[in-house]
This record gives structure tokens, sequence and C-alpha cells, in this order.
């Protein structure tokens, strides 16, 4: 009878462990499944750069409509008209973006990946009432709305509802720019709250 202290044990299954071929396997399928993966990630959808254009600031810039009734009237189109091509911000200049098709009416955009985005036309704004703290730029009444990495401004004292979505990176040359635009080109009206 043989003494089972020495009995050596030659499969690892017995004891309740993989055997180690079968590890081994695994693992090495494991890293092939993640290069893999990896090699297909960097390769598909490439745009040459890897990125997406709008979001990068270099291609038509998607926007999402809101509602706007009042974007078609004449104040709208007369402000879009007179809107600057570039915008200072913190320093920067930021191009007027082009718009993917089809984009909202009366709207309008600059810069790139956290671009500034005007809209015209808009509902009057829920937190405006009589009590609301109103900031004054350059002879334009705005009401802010602080937003999660941004900040809505809304001009209320013109005949249209115009809100200015800036990024909070951004400085006062966009709402100092645009106030100059409003007040050139919309007659002041009394905020209706």
């Amino acid at each position: 009878m043989s003494n089972p202290a020495n009995t050596t044990k030659s499969d690892d299954s017995e004891n309740g462990t993989p055997p180690r071929f079968l590890i081994v396997t695994a693992a090495v399928l494991a890293v092939a499944l993640a290069g893999a993966v990896a090699i297909a990630g960097l390769t598909a959808g490439s745009t040459g750069s890897g990125e997406d254009p709008a979001a990068n600031g270099t291609g038509p810039l998607p926007l999402v409509p809101v509602p706007a009734p009042q974007a078609g009237r004449p104040e709208c189109g007369t402000l879009i008209g007179a809107l600057p091509e570039e915008l200072t911000s913190a320093g920067d200049t930021l191009a007027r973006r082009e718009l993917a098709k089809p984009a909202p009416e009366a709207t309008a955009a600059w810069g790139g990946a956290a671009p500034v985005v005007l809209r015209c036309g808009l509902n009057q704004p829920p937190e405006l009432n009589e009590t609301s703290g109103l900031r004054v730029i350059n002879g334009v009444q705005w009401l802010q709305v602080p937003g999660e990495g941004s900040a809505t401004w809304f001009v209320v004292d013109r005949d249209v509802v115009i809100a200015l979505t800036v990024p909070d990176s951004a400085g006062t040359g966009p709402l100092q720019q645009i106030s100059d635009t409003v007040s050139a080109n919309l007659e002041p009206a009394p905020p209706r709250t």
C-alpha cells in the first residue's frame, strides 16, 4: 500500500484549481482581445486626426433647436445680419462658425469646442421677474441664468428676446460686442416680466 503523504498530484484539477495551461491560454486571449479592441478604436471612424470636426471647432456646428416662436420676426433678421464675424473672448479671437443643416432659425455661433451661441426670438425666460437682478452692458439690459460650464444671458429690453450662451472660460468681450450690436440695431423696450 502506498503512503498518501508521498503521493504528488499531477493533475491540478483534483484540488479545485484549473490546469495551468488553461490559465495561460485565458491570459493570452485576454491580452490579444484588448489589443484588438485598442487597434479597432484607433482606426475606426478616423477623420485623419481622430477627432470629430464639429467638436474641435473645424466643421459645421450642430445646434439643438429650442422654442423660438419669434425667430422669424424682422428684428431677428436685422440682428443676425449685423452680427460680427469675430468676437474677442479672454484675449482670443473667435471666428463665426458655420452651422450644421438644418440650423435653427435666427442663430449664430463663434469659436471652437466651447462655442459662444446666440439665439433670437426665444420665449421670455421664466427666471425674469420684478426682482430679477439685471445687468446693463453698453446700454443693454441682460439677465444672467447660470448653467453647467456656461451661462446664458438674455437681452430683456428689446421687442424680441435674445439669448447669448457663453462658456465659463470666456471673458466679457462677447457680451460687450453683442451689446454694441443690439444697441446699434434694435430699439429699446421696457422689460416684460
